[in-house]
């Protein structure tokens, strides 16, 4: 009875589904059976061919799982990802901007040298002038490495001030007016 109610209920939702989606189970069908035909008993072997048809199945029709016998859904699912994973490792090979030619580096440090108060932005500035595309960050790593004048320190600041500097004590003893009864020390 049980086997009969769930014919009528298969036949019933064969008529309701669109007619590519029966078509594309029954690619996914005759698939299997052309798999199970020219394999020796046991575990049938698969290619990478049989694996492709199957994620091109399940990228235009994702109940595809729904019609598995060979292989389990999350399989599928899984080839699925690395092949997605392969395309994206694929495509973000080369990083990074294109190298800078030899002679802008040139350039940049022969610029640098003749103006020496020049920093990045006014020689990328200068560069764009020319017609040279570059980054401003691209020119400031390029740029020759100059020690920077020291900061000014403390003993210098004080050194230059002291005229202007007056020294007062602001401590008070407060310990007599806390306790009035205790003598001083």
């Amino acid at each position: 009875m049980i086997a009969l109610l769930s014919d009528l209920g298969s036949l019933l939702s064969f008529r309701v589904r669109s007619r590519a989606s029966l078509e594309l189970e029954l690619v996914a069908l005759r698939h299997q059976v052309t798999v199970l035909r020219f394999q020796r008993p046991g575990q049938p072997r698969l290619f990478s061919t049989d694996r492709l048809l199957w994620v091109w199945l399940y990228r235009i029709w994702p109940k595809v799982l729904n019609a598995m016998v060979l292989v389990k859904p999350v399989t599928v699912i899984d080839w699925h990802r690395k092949g997605f994973r392969l395309y994206w490792r694929r495509r973000s090979r080369h990083l990074g901007r294109p190298r800078m030619s030899r002679e802008i580096r040139d350039l940049i440090r022969q610029m640098s040298h003749a103006n020496s108060l020049w920093s990045a932005p006014r020689i990328h500035g200068e560069l764009l002038k020319l017609g040279i595309e570059v980054s401003q960050a691209a020119v400031g790593r390029y740029l020759p490495w100059r020690p920077k004048a020291p900061s000014p320190t403390w003993r210098s600041f004080l050194h230059n001030h002291m005229h202007d500097i007056a020294a007062v004590d602001m401590f008070r003893d407060v310990s007599s007016s806390l306790c009035p009864g205790r003598p001083r020390s």
